[in-house]
C-alpha cells in the first residue's frame, strides 16, 4: 500500500471531502503509474479519481464501531516518534 495513503476512518475530527479526495488521487496516481497524466489520458484519470472517491466516501460513511474515535493530533505526534526512530 502505498505509505501516503492514510486511515481516514475513526478520526475526530472526522476526515474531511478533500482528505478523501487526496487518498483517492494518492491511489489512482499508484495504480496507473502516472503522476501526471497525458491530456490524452487526464478525462479518464479524473474520473477514476472521482470515482474512487465516492467509492471510498460510501465506505467511510458505511463503516460502524463501537471503538472511540482516534485523536488525530496524537495519532500525527505518535507516527513522527515512529518515524523518528525508524530513520534516526
Amino acid at each position: 500500500m502505498c505509505r501516503n495513503i492514510k486511515p481516514l476512518y475513526n478520526f475526530e475530527p472526522p476526515a474531511t471531502h478533500d482528505e478523501v479526495q487526496a487518498s483517492a488521487l494518492q491511489f489512482v496516481r499508484k495504480i496507473s503509474g502516472f503522476t501526471k497524466p497525458s491530456q490524452v489520458n487526464q478525462e479518464v484519470f479524473d474520473a477514476a479519481v472521482l470515482e474512487v472517491t465516492l467509492a471510498a466516501q460510501k465506505l467511510i460513511d458505511g463503516l460502524s464501531t463501537s471503538a472511540s474515535p482516534k485523536n488525530r493530533l496524537i495519532e500525527a505526534q505518535a507516527q513522527k516518534e515512529r518515524n523518528a526512530k525508524r530513520f534516526g
